[in-house]
């Protein structure tokens, strides 16, 4: 393991941190230390202990046993520094916000949702600085305004709900950075963000930092976000540090074979060609899908407004092909996936393996077999009532009511080891419930899921943006293998660049609803024409 290189007395040193929960350690003999105005990313995957080891730092991990130092300096020269790990807690309610803050990952449940967003800034100010109601409330509009976020003061009173995911996330730096903290924790950050979204975010994280003179600690496991942020990397892989250096140095010539593992996870491009001269499985023309809004004043009384969240959209997917359709948040692509899966109603035409989505949903029963969703959060989209056997057979009590239990267990059992679960690996492997499985292996039994009742389209939706890299390019490489194997057709919806690199052939991206560019995937990501799109392929770079 390198030593890390400060080259300024360290605002924060930490030397032989551990943590336990119930007699387990978790996090074993950490060292590192941060110098003020430095940018420190700690790097691993989920369950490496990042997490942990940061809110450690706070004493914010609950029945947890804390053992070694964390030395933080003091403010003023000549005053003692304090040991965060043995201070009382009357010293660290003076240290969290004031000299330590925060940043969650994911904002809206961070935040209180009924408060407004200045009213939570408020009174941060009016607790730490001791500021009138409405001093805080002038500095609390001051404070979103320096994140960029337009009409701050029309902004400073909406409520979480009522922002973008970039807007709560901008309005949570605001908080964490109030009171002007030596130190920020930023925890997966951008996580929960668009590609673009999450550039915009480090690039006002980096310029705060550059004009306040404060160190921070990203916890990260996206390594682009890394070459671009950080000063330096510490890498962490079962609750130990396994090495640390300089981002360049680190990056290019990397000692540890979990950092080498970790730089390659890019997932490789690795498709067969889709099939030719055969009518395409699903096709689209002058695709519309609006939603009813309300009108103001009397007018809403007697009719709705409308929202159009696709328009016009068209394409043709042919037998054992992907298309991948990428934007951000609200651009429509997740819209035209339910369409797609004939779960809303839609103007235009849509064909799905020759046949047409109807009004009447019995006669769509034949379609929904022959298209399945993986969507993006298994933990969610799994019942946790249900075991095993019970989610991935649940379709077969659909399509293949007369089948008997028997029969039912002998499509299960092939097609989870399909999807690399066995009863070896894990025993008693039915009876089990999501719970007991990783998100990676989540992911896994949702595939099995759509893959029981033998569809000829999967409907991809964001189906590793809730994955580590690595368990993201297993994933990905499962895929990749079925749609070999089995011939599959794929939508996959993403945003992210790298995704639709590894698996599609053609790609459509959509801006406001609005198809800006489309075609081969080796043209379009290599020689984008439109300018939303080199921004794209830009932030993921």
């Amino acid at each position: 393991m390198n030593e890390p290189h400060v080259s300024l007395p360290p605002l924060l040193e930490v030397k032989d941190l551990r943590v336990s929960f119930g007699g387990k350690e978790v996090v074993h003999g950490v060292d590192f230390a941060i110098a003020p105005g430095e940018k420190l990313a700690l790097v691993g995957e989920s369950g490496s202990g990042k997490t942990v080891t940061a809110l450690s730092l706070v004493r914010l991990v609950h029945n947890a046993r804390i053992t070694g130092s964390a030395w933080l300096a003091p403010p003023q020269a000549g005053a003692a520094p304090v040991d965060l790990v043995q201070a009382s807690e009357r010293e660290l309610l003076g240290i969290r916000g004031d000299d330590i803050a925060m940043i969650f990952q994911e904002p809206m449940t961070a935040l209180n949702p009924v408060y407004t967003i200045g009213d939570q800034i408020a009174e941060v100010l009016q607790m730490k600085q001791g500021l009138s109601p409405r001093q805080a409330w002038d500095a609390a509009v001051e404070a979103l305004a320096a994140t960029g976020i337009p009409e701050p003061a029309r902004r400073a009173a909406t409520y979480p709900h009522q922002l973008s995911g970039g807007q709560r996330q901008r309005a949570m730096i605001a908080m964490a950075l109030a009171c002007r903290p030596r130190l920020l924790l930023a925890d997966e950050p951008t996580t929960a963000l668009d590609v673009t979204l999450r550039g915009q975010i480090l690039e006002l994280l980096a310029d705060l930092q550059r004009q306040t003179g404060m160190a921070v600690l990203l916890i990260t496991h996206d390594l682009n976000l890394v070459r671009r942020f950080a000063d330096r990397v510490a890498v962490m892989e079962g609750g130990h540090l396994v090495e640390q250096g300089p981002v360049g140095a680190v990056f290019q010539q990397p000692q540890h074979p979990y950092t080498r593992k970790l730089i390659d996870s890019r997932p490789p491009r690795d498709v067969a060609e889709p099939r030719a001269g055969e009518a395409p499985v699903m096709q689209a023309q002058d695709l519309r899908v609006s939603y009813p809004t309300p009108l103001p004043g009397l007018r809403g009384w007697f009719r709705k407004g409308e929202f159009v969240a696709v328009h016009g959209a068209a394409f043709e997917v042919p037998p054992g092909g992907t298309l991948g359709i990428v934007g951000e948040s609200g651009s429509g692509k997740s819209t035209m996936a339910l369409a797609a899966l004939g779960l809303l109603p839609h103007r235009g035409a849509l064909q799905v393996v020759g046949r047409q989505w109807g009004p009447d949903s019995a006669g769509n029963r034949g379609i929904r077999r022959l298209v399945q969703v993986v969507f993006q959060d298994p933990f969610s989209s799994l019942s946790p009532r249900m075991t095993v056997e019970e989610i991935v057979g649940e379709g077969l009590l659909v399509h293949e009511p007369g089948l008997s239990l028997a029969q039912r267990r002998d499509r299960v059992i092939p097609v989870l080891e399909e999807v690399g679960l066995t009863e070896a690996q894990f025993p008693g492997l039915l009876g089990r419930y999501p719970h007991e499985f990783s998100g990676g292996q989540r992911q896994r039994l949702a595939i099995a899921r759509a893959l029981v009742v033998e569809p000829q389209v999967l409907v991809l939706d964001e189906p590793t943006s809730a994955l580590d890299v690595t368990i993201q390019k297993q994933v990905l490489k499962l895929l990749q293998r079925l749609q070999r194997e089995r011939g599959l057709t794929y939508l996959l919806i993403t945003h992210d660049v790298d995704v639709i690199w590894a698996m599609a052939h053609q790609v459509l991206v959509m801006k406001d609803g609005r198809v800006v560019e489309s075609g081969p995937v080796e043209e379009v990501l290599q020689s984008p024409r439109d300018p939303y799109t080199r921004t794209l392929v830009a932030a993921a770079a």
